[in-house]
C-alpha cells in the first residue's frame, strides 16, 4: 500500500475513533440494552475493516466494475460517518455549561440526530435521484459584431459525461439525449470528459449518443479524462491507441471532434462565425494537450466571432482573459460544480475561480462553465444536478 494511502487511512481512522467512541459512550447511558452500543461497535470495525479492502482494490489497473464498486463502497462508507460528524458536533454543543458545572443543552443531542438523519437521506437523494434530474438552463449571450442571420442561433452545450460512471446502463444517457433533441438548438456542442479511463467504457453509449442531432451537427472537444491517464498502461503506445479508439468511436457516432483545429459554420452568404476547438489544457496537476496557438486558425485578432471549445476553464483564463485573443465565448466544463451547490453558491468556489456560469472580462470575453451531466470520483449530485445549457446569441448593441 503506497504511503499516501496509509496516511489518509490514519487520518480518517484519528478522526472516527473518537467520534465512535463518543456516540458508543452516549448509547451505552441513554439505553436500556446495552446491544445497540455493542452493535454500534461492531459496524464501525466492519467499515473500518470494508475502508481498508476497498482502498487496496487497484483503482488504475482493475476493471471498470472494480472501480465503480470501489465509489459505491466509498460513498456509502461517507453516508454514514458525515452524519455521525454533524451528530456529534451538535451533541457537544450541547455540553458546552458542563464547563460551568451547568445543566447539558439535551435539546442539541436531538438536533443533531435530526441534522444526522436529514444528511444521511440528503446524500441518498443526491446519488439515487437528483443525479439524474436534468436541468435545461437557458443563458444570453450578446456578442458585438455578430452576423445578422446569426441573431438568436441557440447552442446546446453537454458536458462531462464520465459514462463509465454508468457501466452499461444507458439510461440516463438516452433521457439525456432526448432532452437535448427536443430544444431544437441549432448546434449542439460537448465540451470534454466523455469517458473516465478507457475508450472500452464508450461502445454501449455509442448508440444513443448518435442520436444527438441538429442543422448544423455536434461538435466536441477532449477533457483530461480523455487521454487515459487515470490508468495505468503496459506502454505509452498502448495508451496513445487507445485514445485513437475513442477517437474513433467519437467520429462513428457523427460527431465532429475539433483537436487543436477550427471549422467555420455558415448561416447565410456572407455570414459566418468560426468555431475552435481544443485539446485538453488546465493548471496543474492536468497534463497540457493543447493550447490556442495550435488551433491553426489565421488571425486570432481578426473581427471574424469566434467560439472556442475548451474543457477546463483555467484555459481561458490562461490565453483568453483580458488578452489580445479576439475569442468571443469560450464553452467550457470540467468543475462539476463539484456535483455540490445551494443556489449560486458552490464549494468549487474554493478551487475554482470560475466554476459555473456566465463570466466576462473587461475586454468583453465570455465564458461559461457548464456544470455536467455526469459524475466522477463519488456516483452523487446535490443540488448540482446534470446541465443542459441553452445558449441564444444576440448581437450586443452600442448604447
Amino acid at each position: 500500500m503506497r504511503l499516501p494511502v496509509l496516511i489518509l487511512l490514519g487520518v480518517i481512522f484519528l478522526i472516527n475513533a473518537p467520534v465512535d467512541w463518543w456516540i458508543y459512550r452516549l448509547l451505552r447511558r441513554g439505553l436500556r440494552r446495552k446491544r445497540w452500543a455493542q452493535l454500534h461497535v461492531w459496524i464501525s470495525v466492519a467499515l473500518a475493516v470494508g475502508l481498508v479492502v476497498f482502498i487496496c482494490i487497484p483503482r488504475r489497473s482493475g476493471s471498470n466494475a472494480q472501480l465503480l464498486s470501489i465509489m459505491w463502497a466509498l460513498y456509502s462508507y461517507f453516508t454514514i460517518y458525515i452524519p455521525k460528524y454533524l451528530f456529534t458536533i451538535f451533541s457537544l454543543i450541547g455540553r458546552i455549561p458542563r464547563l460551568w458545572k451547568g445543566r447539558p443543552w439535551g435539546a442539541f443531542t436531538w438536533i443533531g440526530g435530526l441534522v444526522a438523519v436529514g444528511t444521511f437521506v440528503l446524500m441518498w437523494w443526491g446519488a439515487l435521484i437528483n443525479r439524474f434530474n436534468i436541468d435545461v438552463v437557458p443563458v444570453d449571450v450578446e456578442i458585438p459584431n455578430l452576423p445578422p442571420s446569426f441573431e438568436g442561433y441557440r447552442i446546446a452545450q453537454i458536458s462531462d459525461l464520465h459514462v463509465g460512471t454508468f457501466g452499461e446502463d444507458t439510461t440516463f444517457v438516452s433521457r439525456l439525449v432526448d432532452r437535448v433533441n427536443s430544444l431544437g438548438a441549432d448546434m449542439i456542442v460537448f465540451t470534454g470528459d466523455i469517458v473516465n479511463r478507457q475508450s472500452s467504457e464508450l461502445p454501449p453509449f455509442m448508440k444513443p449518443l448518435s442520436r444527438l442531432t441538429s442543422p448544423a451537427g455536434v461538435y466536441a472537444c477532449l477533457g483530461n479524462h480523455d487521454y487515459g491517464d487515470y490508468k495505468d498502461w503496459p506502454s505509452a503506445e498502448a495508451q496513445w491507441a487507445d485514445t485513437a479508439a475513442l477517437h474513433h468511436m467519437i467520429a462513428q457516432m457523427g460527431w465532429r471532434l475539433l483537436k487543436n483545429e477550427y471549422t467555420i459554420i455558415h448561416r447565410a452568404p456572407g455570414d459566418s462565425i468560426a468555431l475552435l476547438g481544443i485539446e485538453n489544457m488546465g493548471d496543474p496537476p492536468f497534463k497540457q494537450y493543447g493550447s490556442l496557438y495550435d488551433t491553426g486558425y489565421p488571425n486570432r485578432q481578426d473581427s471574424v466571432v469566434k467560439i472556442l471549445l475548451s474543457h477546463n476553464p483555467a484555459q481561458w483564463m490562461m490565453q483568453i482573459e483580458n488578452n489580445n485573443n479576439n475569442v468571443d465565448l469560450t464553452l467550457a466544463g470540467h468543475t462539476h460544480a463539484m456535483q455540490i451547490s445551494a443556489g449560486h453558491w458552490s464549494p468549487a468556489v474554493w478551487r475554482y475561480k470560475y466554476w459555473g456560469g456566465l463570466y466576462a472580462d473587461s475586454l468583453g470575453h465570455q465564458l461559461y462553465v457548464n456544470r455536467g451531466a455526469g459524475t466522477v470520483g463519488l456516483p452523487y449530485r446535490i443540488g448540482a444536478t446534470p446541465e443542459i445549457t441553452l445558449i441564444t446569441l444576440h448581437n450586443k448593441k452600442k448604447h
